[in-house]
């Protein structure tokens, strides 16, 4: 009698695990697709805009510098940890420049607020896609470069507030560090809202955008249950509360 001889482990071939469906035109998986979304034809703007990409967020999947692009007519990006002479053509001609960070205690470059900002003709604006931390490092290791043309802006931040999560806002995909900090896409829209003569209809069809977006992601969250020493704070004030009023 023969019997059959059970395959070894390591000749079992496992399924291939099945690639997400991207869309041609946004691409994004599909399920979160943006098309409906996206405006057509892209916003023209008299700015343009350069988004300096770092390494790491060039691969994640919930930057929001690709949407950026197929949204505005004049924006580009380039992925680097620092700006300089021979990486970008647009600033090679050393234009009229703003760059998007907030000052802080240990900057050696003040940055002004961007409602205090006068336009001017072939304005590029420029912004910084990473985490905070490696935005500060990008900034500081292209300031020699920039500060032949270019000024430091900011939008209202305050690193003695904690920011905020897609838990609670409508418009953040990720946590942020601090109050104010923001993405990419809606730094870049609150800053042409200042800069471009029909700025407020810009910031709300970018901040529209961004505001689907999140609301597909959202739809992925799973709930956020309470840690148990927080729970357990919660019920034992709740306890000791109860007990005082009934004393």
């Amino acid at each position: 009698m023969f019997h059959c001889m059970e395959p070894e482990a390591e000749d079992v071939l496992s399924p291939e695990p099945q690639r997400r469906s991207i869309c041609s035109n946004c691409d994004r998986p599909t399920r979160v697709c943006l098309c409906h979304a996206l405006p057509f034809p892209p916003i023209q703007t008299a700015t343009r805009i350069l988004i300096v990409q770092h390494p790491h967020e060039a691969r994640h999947k919930l930057s929001t510098t690709p949407i950026l692009n197929k949204s505005l007519l004049r924006a580009s990006s380039v992925t680097s940890r620092r700006l300089r002479r021979g990486l970008s053509p647009i600033l090679d001609r050393s234009p009229p420049a703003l760059y998007l960070f907030p000052s802080s205690a240990s900057s050696t470059t003040p940055a002004l607020h961007i409602s205090a900002v006068h336009p001017s003709a072939d304005l590029v604006l420029i912004a910084f896609d990473a985490t905070w931390q490696h935005a500060r490092e990008m900034v500081r290791a292209s300031e020699d470069f920039l500060s032949e043309f270019a000024t430091r802006v900011c939008l209202d931040v305050d690193e003695s507030v904690g920011g905020g999560s897609i838990y609670d806002s409508e418009l953040i995909l990720r946590k942020e560090p601090f109050a104010g900090c923001v993405s990419t896409m809606e730094a870049v829209a609150r800053a042409l809202r200042v800069l471009e003569p029909n700025g407020p209809e810009i910031e709300e069809k970018l901040v529209g955008v961004l505001r689907e977006m999140v609301r597909l992601q959202a739809g992925f969250l799973k709930p956020v249950k309470p840690r148990p020493k927080l729970l357990k704070k919660k019920t034992e004030g709740k306890e000791k509360k109860e007990g005082s009023v009934q004393g």
